[in-house]
């Protein structure tokens, strides 16, 4: 059984993140076809064109991490109505310069947790726009707008809630099952 790697991106910069916990509990309730990785984006200095000629080693390595996955992860949180400004940096270090986007053809999906009742609803739309924008094919459903609350995960990535951990596994599951389809219709090697 073939597996493929995914990275992850962790839109928060926080070492207390709630989506951080969120990230190790879906690491944990990954199909083992999937082999998760995180791609860090806290060192990464402010994007600015004037780099598209020399990259900096950070961003070169970053870029790297991308190339190096078949498929990517985004566990934002929402500030301000949208994507923290870390993430969206990110993003734009990582499709730039024109032409190099390494999001292209990249199977990605959106999930994340706010103590909110929408949870991340709309930054996950904000993020949805752009990644368009990038040319990722986007897992549509399922959709996942987690409400946490405190005791919800555990600092191990342990969710203590089995209706949430259910669907938290079943959002894996399916992301697996995108990825599958989307790399035989696009394979990365073409």
């Amino acid at each position: 059984m073939a597996s493929y790697k995914v990275g992850y991106f962790v839109g928060s910069l926080s070492s207390t993140s709630i989506n951080r916990l969120l990230a190790k509990a879906l690491v944990r309730l990954a199909p083992p076809q999937l082999v998760m990785s995180e791609i860090a984006i806290k060192d990464l200095p402010l994007y600015s064109s004037d780099f598209d000629a020399d990259y900096p080693p950070v961003a070169r390595a970053f870029k790297q991490a991308i190339a190096d996955v078949d498929a990517v992860l985004f566990v934002t949180p929402e500030y301000n109505r949208s994507i923290p400004g870390g993430l969206k940096n990110a993003i734009d270090w990582a499709s730039r310069p024109w032409g190099q986007n390494a999001f292209t053809r990249k199977p990605s999906g959106v999930i994340g947790t706010s103590p909110g009742a929408i949870g991340t609803a709309v930054a996950q739309q904000s993020l949805r726009g752009v990644l368009c924008f990038c040319n990722s094919p986007l897992m549509n459903q399922v959709e996942a707008y987690i409400q946490f609350k405190p005791g919800l995960i555990t600092a191990e990535g342990e969710v203590t809630d089995e209706g949430t951990r259910q669907f938290l596994q079943n959002y894996m599951t399916e992301l697996h099952a995108f990825i599958v389809r989307v790399l035989t219709v696009l394979p990365r090697n073409t």
